[in-house]
């Protein structure tokens, strides 16, 4: 038994690999989450910016959208959506963007468009894309944080909303594209990471209580295992504390 729920140990998982980040480009959802839980732990300096132009976010609970009044109120400066994109995001000016997926494969490459659902059916569509592209393609370096299932992490996306590494270590310099791309991926059963030679992603660590197998058996390509996989931490007091207000709030 344990004090905590898979959801809660990736949220803050995904808040500890904001550790060292000036400044965080903030997805709605799971993202939104993981960046206030750091920056009301260990990172209060922290800066949240949303694409509907809010800087510096501070919302007192879990906004329900990028439109939410609360990021407005709280922020240090609200700017155009134009000025957001070009002057701060498309600029190189986001230490890390922090991203969702509805898909997500081995390149973490990113599907938050449509889903096939199958012979004489039609596509199943997504939220969409919103400012995701440009997060993925101009921040200094991409987190992405999403529940780990066959039906979430596939062989082949059914739309490339996103592109995380592309179809190796090359395409993103190829592209054009700015900062790293994507250099983690947490989810509620472990942690990936691209392979510095191919950037494929890896298995490199597990939470407490889940098997490299159960990860294996959840993916949907032949996941690559690091030589050695680490266990992360157990949430501490503190930090499921600050969790479990936010959400209450």
């Amino acid at each position: 038994m344990t004090g905590w729920t898979p959801d809660e140990l990736m949220t803050v998982n995904a808040a500890r690999a904001l550790a060292g980040a000036r400044t965080c480009f903030v997805g709605i959802g799971l993202p939104s989450a993981a960046a206030n839980l750091a920056r009301r732990t260990a990172q209060p300096e922290l800066v949240l910016v949303y694409e509907s132009g809010a800087l510096g976010a501070k919302p007192s609970r879990l906004p329900l959208s990028i439109g939410d009044g609360e990021l407005a109120d709280t922020a240090d400066a609200v700017v155009s959506v134009p000025e957001m994109f070009n002057y701060w995001l498309q600029a190189g000016r986001i230490d890390v963007g922090f991203l969702g997926a509805a898909q997500l494969d081995r390149y973490a490459n990113i599907n938050t468009t449509a889903v096939d659902r199958g012979p004489d059916r039609p596509e199943g569509r997504l939220p969409g894309a919103g400012g995701a592209p440009e997060i993925a393609a101009s921040c200094g370096a991409v987190l992405i944080v999403l529940r780990h299932s066959t039906r979430n992490m596939v062989d082949r996306l059914d739309f490339v909303t996103s592109v995380g590494h592309g179809s190796g270590p090359r395409d993103r310099s190829r592209l054009g594209l700015l900062g790293k791309g994507p250099v983690a991926v947490i989810t509620d059963l472990g942690i990936l990471r691209p392979d510095p030679g191919t950037a494929e992603l890896t298995l490199t660590e597990v939470h407490p209580g889940v098997t490299v197998e159960q990860v294996r058996a959840a993916t949907g390509w032949p996941l690559k295992i690091a030589g050695t996989v680490a266990v992360t931490g157990p949430p501490t007091p503190a930090e499921l504390a600050a969790l479990r207000a936010m959400k209450a709030a």
